[in-house]
């Protein structure tokens, strides 16, 4: 199986996120189910079907983020260093048509939020600044037609 790179900070995530599905979540949908079973009929009984499925996408949501530590390979974009562009690095960017700057931190797809500036390792975006250095301009495909950007910097953090 292929190893997925994550940030330390996205793996102590979801390694909280796990912790609170095990230790606080799970315990209380099972207590919901059991008080439901003393309703009676277990047929017409909403709050047991309702308890029941959250149990599912609780166990199911376990089991997706316990995957993903199998295949973690963690990365702590602190040791990193260079002039290159690579996974963990923060790239500060002007958009070459309207002088815009953004900065984008390259992180692991489990991790992506756009709206917190990390984009994913996957990404047309990053794909194209992968391997490229502070003054390359980066000509990037994007779903809303070709976009040009100028590497203003290449940080670690």
């Amino acid at each position: 199986m292929e190893k997925l790179p994550i940030t330390s900070t996205g793996y102590t995530k979801l390694e909280a996120e796990l912790k609170h599905l095990k230790t606080i979540e799970r315990p209380a949908v099972i207590e919901d189910i059991a008080e439901a079973r003393e309703h009676g009929d277990l047929k017409e009984n909403a709050e047991y079907h309702a308890a029941r499925e959250k149990q599912g996408f609780i166990e199911g949501r376990i089991q997706e983020l316990e995957h993903k530590f199998a295949l973690a390979e963690v990365i702590d974009p602190s040791t990193l260093s260079g002039p290159r562009v690579v996974f963990g690095a923060m790239v500060d960017l002007v958009d070459c048509d309207t002088d815009d700057e953004v900065t984008y931190q390259i992180v692991g797809e489990y991790e992506s939020n756009l709206a917190n500036g990390k984009i994913s390792l996957t990404s047309p975006l990053a794909r194209g600044l992968i391997g490229k250095e502070e003054g390359d301009e980066v000509e990037i495909k994007t779903p809303s037609g070709i976009r040009n950007y100028e590497i203003l910097a290449v940080r670690f953090s």
